[in-house]
């Protein structure tokens, strides 16, 4: 039989994050050895749960969920993010300009693909979260990357953004705290972002799933606070700050400029109508994970958990002869380059797998040219990441 072709559109789509080197990994864990994952931010696998009152709540209303809800999601958790965006200083939300999703990688998937015809062009961030790049190709729209260099600390320039603008731009999207890099944008980037948005009339969709995860001091900036001469649309959920990530529950506020958008969002709820709803236990979690920090705080600060973490990723870059890093900022990840002469990410990446059983993500896989970098996440304890530090150290020493 002739094989079963797939569209062209499908090449632009990638996700190595689960993809060769993972599958790889699977093999070799089958096989009886113990592989150190860092390719994905899941805290569940190393240990971290999520806070009681968001299972309790679960727990609570699963009477209440048999059927569908809403396809835009319960009212009480669309109230519960208005309110939070409220809170923030935002204006004009209320719980009928969000929509609750299976996590936000949905929503991204429905709100580009309400948005954008094939040859449109979107603004996206170099390295990006390579699912922002897939859903924009898949359906048949252009990405365009700006830069955020190591130079800049992974920080971009709105004066590029702004230059890249063309007549086939729809939307500039924002990630921050930014996975891969970490980097936690300031207030007049965030500002002058939003502005060239409102000047060229077109979305600013901003990714905010790690808004709360902040390090050294670092204060993260709502776009939406800066964005009310166009559409903005704020993304956020259970996965991260909470960790959550089973229950599935993101969402999406709109906010800004939305006497234009009336068709748009009578899009996004076709599409929302169309797989029916959210997962409905999951919603029930938003509000009361809404209405307290829930622990991310003390897990951040220099003594907790994660601050000692991403101190032991720090601490193993400054021992290495080999290696780099711009200090993360936010998120749950460090993008770490290497100094070796001819390094190549893929490969290294591959090597550290089959000889230190170590998997990590390579750079490149986040939708940039340059092949020196490896994205890891903070998750594991100190003395795992020590390990891991000395596995890629006797590597690039061999």
């Amino acid at each position: 039989m002739n094989p079963i072709a797939t569209p062209d559109h499908l090449s632009r789509v990638r996700y190595e994050i689960r993809g060769p080197l993972a599958r790889r990994a699977h093999e070799i864990e089958l096989a009886g050895h113990e592989v150190i994952k860092l390719n994905i931010g899941n805290p569940a696998l190393f240990g971290f749960r999520m806070p009681d009152a968001l299972r309790d709540a679960v727990a609570e209303h699963l009477p209440q969920s048999d059927g569908y809800c809403h396809q835009k999601g319960i009212l009480p958790a669309r109230e519960a993010v208005a309110a939070a965006m409220t809170a923030r200083g935002v204006a004009g939300v209320g719980a009928d300009d969000v929509f609750m999703g299976n996590g936000v990688s949905e929503l991204i998937l429905m709100t580009l693909e309400a948005l954008l015809r094939p040859g449109d062009e979107v603004l996206l961030p170099a390295p990006d979260y390579p699912l922002w790049t897939a859903a924009v190709a898949l359906t048949g729209a252009v990405p365009v990357y700006y830069a955020c260099t190591e130079a800049r600390g992974f920080v971009p320039d709105p004066d590029e953004i702004d230059r890249l603008v063309t007549p086939r731009c729809r939307a500039i999207v924002l990630i921050n705290p930014n996975n891969p890099t970490g980097a936690v944008y300031p207030a007049a980037v965030v500002r002058a972002v939003a502005r060239a948005a409102e000047r060229h009339g077109v979305v600013l969709f901003s990714d905010e799933i790690y808004d709360r995860i902040l390090y050294d001091g670092a204060e993260h900036v709502p776009a939406a606070l800066h964005c009310t001469e166009t559409l903005c649309a704020t993304f956020g959920g259970l996965s991260k700050v909470y960790r959550a990530c089973g229950l599935r529950a993101g969402w999406v506020a709109f906010s800004g400029r939305r006497d234009h958008a009336a068709r748009y969002l009578q899009s996004i709820e076709l599409l929302a109508s169309l797989r029916l709803c959210a997962n409905v236990p999951g919603q029930w979690a938003v509000a009361p994970a809404l209405a307290s920090d829930h622990g991310i705080l003390a897990l951040t600060a220099p003594d907790g958990r994660l601050g000692a973490q991403r101190a032991a990723v720090l601490e193993g870059v400054r021992r290495s002869k080999h290696l780099r890093v711009e200090a993360p900022r936010g998120a749950l990840y460090a993008f770490v380059g290497a100094r070796t002469p001819g390094f190549d990410d893929q490969r290294f990446a591959m090597e550290l797998l089959e000889r230190e059983r170590v998997l990590v993500v390579p750079g490149s896989s986040f939708n940039i040219e340059d092949r020196t970098h490896f994205r890891v996440t903070l998750l594991p304890d100190p003395d795992t990441m020590a390990e891991v530090f000395r596995r890629i150290e006797r590597l690039l020493d061999g």
